[in-house]
């Protein structure tokens, strides 16, 4: 469909003067304001709705000025909201239908999944006490000590910190627990995204290695992006399972 830029989060985008651009230009013109934007990250922003360049003959991406407008929105909202892409996406679509919606906020006490996965050195707090942790989960002593005994949760750092992360880990083992799942049957989840952890690193391992610092900063976001992946490749799989009539 046509996309217009029409109000929202900010304007500033490099001009492509009228034309449709390749993709590769279309990383250069936001490089400045984005730098960690990657292509496979334009590629997975399309796969998701954000975008909907043409395509040549050939097969081609060609994205005219409102795709480019509309993928730096698409980031700012990202960057500055913490928003999840299915929010993004319904947003951008309103501002097309001429519509002028307020940002969205997140979920209150939900963390979107699109900040849970951002590199720890981005987000405004890497780490949080204990006291603050069972606070931010209304959960005590004794379930954390449980929990924790699993290996669901623990101290990211010597000093007893944990890391951001462990409040939505945290809310999702105790909303869990409300349908009857306790905590020995969710160590085959953590013992899956340890596993899947370990393939990302493999990944990344010799890009976070490399002397170059954009090569360095290319592995964070490729970190990112494989995990988001790993995420909806695990919740797709699920979803077939249950579809599957038992035998």
């Amino acid at each position: 469909m046509p996309r217009t830029p029409s109000g929202g989060t900010g304007t500033g985008t490099a001009a492509t003067d009228g034309r449709r651009v390749s993709i590769g230009t279309v990383l250069t013109l936001l490089r400045d304001e984005f730098p960690e934007i990657t292509i496979s990250k334009i590629r997975f922003l399309e796969a998701e709705g954000l975008v909907e360049p043409e395509r040549t003959s050939s097969g081609y991406r060609k994205f005219s000025p409102a795709d480019v407008e509309r993928l730096a929105r698409a980031l700012r909202m990202q960057r500055d909201h913490y928003l999840p892409l299915k929010v993004i996406r319904e947003h951008l679509d309103a501002l097309d239908r001429g519509e002028r919606p307020p940002v969205p906020s997140p979920s209150p006490g939900r963390e979107p999944l699109d900040a849970a996965l951002e590199p720890a050195g981005e987000r405004p707090a890497t780490r949080i006490g204990r006291p603050e942790l069972l606070a931010a989960t209304g959960i005590d002593e004794g379930v954390l000590a449980e929990w924790e005994s699993y290996g669901l949760l623990g101290p990211a750092d010597a000093d007893g910190g944990y890391d951001i992360g462990a409040v939505a880990v945290a809310r999702l083992v105790a909303d869990l627990g409300r349908y009857g799942l306790e905590p020995r049957h969710l160590r085959a989840m953590k013992a899956a995204a340890d596993r899947q952890a370990g393939l990302v690193e493999q990944v990344v391992a010799p890009l976070r290695r490399h002397r170059n610092p954009r090569t360095r900063q290319h592995a964070e976001s490729t970190a990112r992006e494989l995990a988001t992946l790993s995420v909806r490749l695990h919740a797709a799989l699920v979803e077939a399972a249950l579809r599957t009539p038992p035998h």
